[in-house]
């Protein structure tokens, strides 16, 4: 294990500990969180209660595309609260459907939903897609999903998550689920039939270890789904809205495989809970008044950040595109110089460093030296930076990096599975 900071001044180390003891005695245990309470944020950066300085290359798990403390996300959060925070969905405000009409023009599709987060869009593709069975046929209600894929912790989204870890404590869960492995277009094939009522699909598998999807396997669901009379819906909760460079990950084939539903949430209000459900016409169809709802999804204050998010996300897409070509070539770099790193995978600001070993210490020896990232797979090196990294920020996460994985054994390399 690499060396840990010197100890802080009592009455600090104090207070972070007190933060650390009120949470286990009065919080759910379900976090296997780290030793470190974080006070504040600015930029790519957070700090603790001592003041030490952390660069944050996992965001919040992908929700913090702008960093922290953006000033212009700040001007419109103060500007809002003064006004009007949140007024239900039983009436019309100003932001939501100026939000809806973005995501249109981005997404190539017509109508939008708006909840909380990616499992509540989740579970919104589920009802849509049995809707759509069942207005066709009682039978039509079976849908499609990849092994090794998460969609998030409800009930209905674990359902169709292909990671028995986290179905297991749970069953039965939803009915009619059938999985498949994932970019295996024949396996697809074999699957369908007239009972499916829709595949979801994630375009690149994120808690599953940063894997993209083929584009043989989206243009090969696109063409059954198409046949069988199923909805085809995309899971780009951690993927999408600018993360690949794109504003969603299927916009990176040419031309894009267009979904019947996109769910997405994650950056979208910059660190504000919001997400989005985007459909055409025909999908939106199958929630009529009174089938579906929220309390709090598509609140004022979260689409109206939303929006001044997007339109940074216009000016700085170009430079992401940039940062991503620059990352990855140092992390080549990187891999060149250390047997244990297996592959690396970069789509866009999305990068997973698959390593020959377990990669937990790795995250607690860089969160030692100052950076933060996560494990995911077991053995993947996540990093979801925000999209406002500099070429400077980079090259700091890649020097930690070096330092880290010297410290790493040297392991026999293992075929990649």
């Amino acid at each position: 294990m690499l060396a840990a900071p010197p100890e802080t001044e009592a009455p600090v180390k104090d207070l972070a500990q007190e933060i650390i003891d009120r949470e286990k005695r009065f919080v759910f245990q379900n976090y296997g969180r780290y030793p470190l309470a974080l006070h504040r944020g600015k930029g790519c950066n957070l700090f603790d209660f001592s003041g030490r300085r952390y660069l944050d290359l996992i965001s919040g798990i992908g929700v913090n595309g702008l960093g922290h403390a953006h000033p212009r996300i700040v001007r419109v959060i103060r500007e809002q609260v003064t006004q009007l925070v949140h007024c239900s969905n039983l009436y019309y405000q100003e932001y939501q459907g100026l939000l809806a009409e973005r995501l249109a023009r981005m997404s190539g599709l017509q109508r939008s939903f708006f909840c909380n987060s990616g499992a509540e869009g989740i579970e919104t593709a589920v009802k849509m897609i049995r809707s759509h069975g069942n207005r066709i046929d009682p039978a039509k209600n079976e849908i499609i999903t990849c092994e090794n894929s998460f969609h998030g912790r409800t009930t209905g989204a674990i359902s169709i998550t292909g990671q028995p870890k986290y179905r297991k404590d749970f069953e039965p869960l939803l009915a009619g689920v059938r999985f498949i492995p994932f970019n295996d277009p024949a396996a697809l094939e074999a699957a369908m039939n007239e009972r499916t009522a829709g595949v979801v699909l994630e375009v690149i598998q994120g808690e599953g270890g940063v894997f993209p999807v083929s584009e043989v396997m989206l243009r090969t669901a696109r063409e059954l789904c198409d046949r069988y009379n199923a909805l085809l819906v995309f899971d780009e909760i951690q993927c999408g809205v600018g993360r690949t460079g794109t504003y969603f990950a299927y916009q990176m084939f040419d031309p894009p495989v267009l979904p019947d539903v996109v769910v997405t949430a994650k950056p979208i209000a910059a660190g504000l809970p919001l997400g989005a459900v985007i459909a055409s016409e025909s999908a939106a169809a199958t929630i009529a008044p009174g089938m579906h709802g929220t309390t709090f999804g598509g609140g004022v204050l979260s689409c109206r950040v939303a929006c001044e998010f997007l339109d940074i996300l216009d000016e700085i897409l170009p430079q992401m595109r940039e940062r991503s070509a620059y990352f990855e070539k140092k992390l080549q770099a990187l891999a060149a110089r250390h047997a244990v790193i297996r592959e690396v995978r970069v789509r866009g600001l999305m990068i997973g460093v698959e390593l020959h070993v377990p990669g937990k210490q790795c995250v607690s020896d860089a969160m030692n030296l100052g950076l933060l990232i996560n494990c995911t797979h077991e053995t993947v090196l996540r990093f979801l930076p925000p999209y406002i990294i500099s070429e400077k920020e980079i090259d700091k996460a890649v020097r930690i990096l070096d330092k880290v994985l010297k410290a790493v054994p040297s392991a026999p390399a293992s075929p990649a599975s």
